[in-house]
């Protein structure tokens, strides 16, 4: 997934203004889920990165309704955080 694959798009709220990047149709993208996941399990998903060295910068992911769910299935649990990680040298 390169960058034109991205496309910024507004956040409008009633008290300020964001902007996130939607993505773009591309054949060439693969998606992946993980139907299986337990309640002690996790998923780290790296969003952003400033670093323009070749490595990853964003992270494309969404959600969708799948229909072979079972209809008594618990409900889906999700929370989000974001977090500032910074490197410095070594001491």
């Amino acid at each position: 997934m390169g960058q034109s694959d991205f496309v910024a798009t507004d956040l409008i709220y009633p008290q300020r203004r964001g902007e996130i990047y939607s993505v773009i149709f591309n054949p060439e993208h693969r998606w992946y889920f993980f139907p299986q996941m337990q309640a002690n399990e996790a998923l780290l998903l790296k969003c952003y990165d400033s670093a323009e060295d070749g490595r990853a910068r964003f992270t494309a992911h969404t959600a969708f309704d799948d229909p072979t769910t079972a209809t008594d299935a618990p409900r889906r649990e999700s929370i989000e955080t974001r977090a500032f990680v910074f490197f410095g040298p070594a001491n």
